[in-house]
C-alpha cells in the first residue's frame, strides 16, 4: 500500500462502518455522551443492544419506528430487532445531541 500513512489507514477503518456478528446480534456502547460505533450496518432480523457504559442514564429514541426505551441505567442494556430495511436514526431521548445509525439491509 505504497503512499498510505498509518493515520490515512486509520481513518480509513474509523469510517468504515461496524457490522453485527454472526449469531444475529450486535452491541452499541454508550459511554461518555456517545454511541459506538455511530453507524452500525446489520442484515434482517438482527437484534441490537446498547449497553449503557456510562455512569448516568440513557433512552434510545427510535422515532421511525415508533420506539422508546425506558432509562437505561448504568451497565444495564436495552435490545431491539430489526425486522425491515432501511436506514434508521436514533437519538438519546434525555440528552438529543447523542445520536446514531443502524442500516439494516
Amino acid at each position: 500500500m505504497r503512499g498510505l500513512t498509518y493515520s490515512t489507514l486509520l481513518m480509513a477503518c474509523l469510517l468504515i462502518p461496524a457490522v453485527a456478528r454472526p449469531d444475529g446480534t450486535a452491541k452499541i456502547k454508550i459511554d461518555n455522551f456517545t454511541f459506538s460505533p455511530t453507524k452500525l450496518s446489520i442484515a434482517k432480523g438482527t437484534e441490537v443492544t446498547w449497553a449503557n457504559e456510562d455512569d448516568i442514564p440513557h433512552t434510545i429514541v427510535l422515532t421511525a419506528n415508533n420506539v422508546r426505551s425506558k432509562a437505561i441505567d448504568t451497565d444495564k442494556t436495552f435490545s431491539y430487532r430489526f425486522d425491515k430495511a432501511g436506514t434508521f436514526s436514533y437519538i438519546c431521548g434525555l440528552h438529543p445531541q447523542m445520536h446514531g445509525q443502524v442500516v439494516v439491509k
